[in-house]
């Protein structure tokens, strides 16, 4: 009988960044692997433009119609290459934009299906901006209720909802630019920090409704099924495995707040233990000391990392 402690099995969930974690040249760390190399030439083909020569291109990176598809591919890549390694998941959340790159790692969407709807997702969102004006705003150490707190004082007449649920100490506004001003005006005199985001329209309001028809008429030439593992969805912040639910609720996101918090810890309560950040940039990893400060989380920007998260 061994005296040997008794190892616990890491159990991996993969998270996914959205928009706003892109920067130049975020697609060169994964030209060199095999299998993240094979997403990127999927992309370039579906899009009909070489997504590496483009993530380097600070005016392409600059705009909404090729930035939201990039960071899908990048998103994708760096989950293949972890898969590659041998990493193992219990189960995927992508923030945002990265729901897509969620439902692709889960195999729930087909890459090239996930790519044209974010293209046109995109398209529509920027209409929509056009035609109902309104801008976001992070509060820096407010949590979800204390936010909805807020854009109830300052609303009046005008729509203000919170759009991203990130942390018990970050939330993020979104609605009309005058209503964002006053929210903005309440922050200031309660010494919070408000952040003005740089977005084309009020993400995750109801002020995105005319972009709904055209993004759902994509969903519906698509083929959802199920799942590998659980998707922690947004809308919900719980995990869903049903294709037809799946379906249901990407036809809401646009309009929905990003449940993040909620979508983490529905993870970490099905045993996840590792979190680790699949594409550009470490927003989520940061946000993750806050939601379940016990779990291991990591940046993988590289296959340099996936290798070091796949021997632990």
């Amino acid at each position: 009988m061994s005296d040997a402690p008794e190892q616990t099995e890491t159990r991996h969930s993969g998270l996914f960044p959205g928009q706003g974690s892109q920067f130049e040249g975020m697609a060169d760390p994964w030209t060199e692997h095999p299998a993240a190399r094979a997403i990127l030439d999927e992309a370039s083909s579906s899009m009909s433009r070489d997504v590496v020569a483009g993530c380097g291109d600070p005016s392409a990176l600059a705009t909404t119609e090729f930035v939201q598809p990039a960071l899908l591919a990048c998103d994708v890549a760096a989950f293949r290459v972890l898969e590659a390694e041998g990493v193992p998941f219990v189960g995927v959340a992508g923030h945002s934009l990265g729901e897509f790159a969620a439902l692709v790692a889960a195999g729930a969407v087909a890459l090239g299906d996930a790519l044209d709807l974010v293209v046109v997702r995109g398209a529509a969102m920027q209409r929509a901006g056009e035609e109902r004006p309104g801008t976001m705003t992070a509060l820096l150490g407010l949590g979800t209720e204390d936010a909805a707190a807020m854009c109830d004082e300052a609303r009046r007449d005008d729509v203000l909802v919170v759009a991203n649920e990130n942390s018990p100490a970050q939330s993020v506004i979104s609605g009309s630019v005058p209503a964002i001003e006053r929210a903005e005006a309440l922050a200031k005199e309660r010494k919070v920090r408000a952040i003005r985001l740089t977005v084309a329209g009020a993400f995750h309001s109801p002020l995105m409704e005319p972009a709904r028809a055209a993004i759902d008429e994509r969903i519906d030439t698509i083929a959802f099924s199920a799942p590998r593992f659980p998707v922690a969805e947004n809308v919900v912040g719980t995990l869903v495995s049903d294709p037809a639910e799946l379906r249901s609720l990407l036809k809401r996101h646009v309009v929905s707040p990003v449940r993040w918090e909620s979508s983490v810890r529905a993870l970490a309560d099905v045993g996840a233990t590792s979190f680790l950040e699949a594409g550009p940039g470490d927003v989520l990893t940061k946000l993750m000391k806050r939601i379940v400060p016990d779990a291991a989380a990591r940046a993988i920007g590289s296959p340099q990392d996936a290798r070091a998260a796949a021997s632990g």
